[in-house]
């Protein structure tokens, strides 16, 4: 059975769709629904929004590990730190620093 967020938060991003909050809270619904296709695809939405929503690119990442879309895993870990370190976000970049680490090289 889906997500019951998931509904709704379209009909926000249906009216609003520029709603950052919404597009996190879509990409982590699917992310629940382990959807991470479509998780991925409203995470991304939600930092072309909100460039500098930090919790955003974490999420996007785990994603992208789960697509086994490393490289691309990566390169959002690296904007990730950037823009999380800017904010004062220690813990998500700390998390995204640990997400890059396990990821090899």
């Amino acid at each position: 059975m889906p997500n019951p967020r998931i509904e709704p938060l379209k009909k926000v991003l249906a009216m609003d769709p520029n709603d950052d909050v919404a597009w996190f809270g879509l990409g982590k619904a699917y992310m629940d629904d382990g959807n991470f296709e479509e998780a991925a695809k409203s995470l991304r939405q939600c930092v072309t929004v909100k460039p500098t929503y930090s919790a955003a690119y974490l999420a996007l990442a785990q994603s992208l590990q789960k697509l086994s879309r490393l490289d691309e895993c990566r390169t959002v870990c690296a904007t990730g730190i950037d823009v999380s370190t800017k904010n004062g976000d220690a813990m998500v970049t700390k998390n995204l620093e640990v997400l890059k680490l396990t990821l090899g090289s």
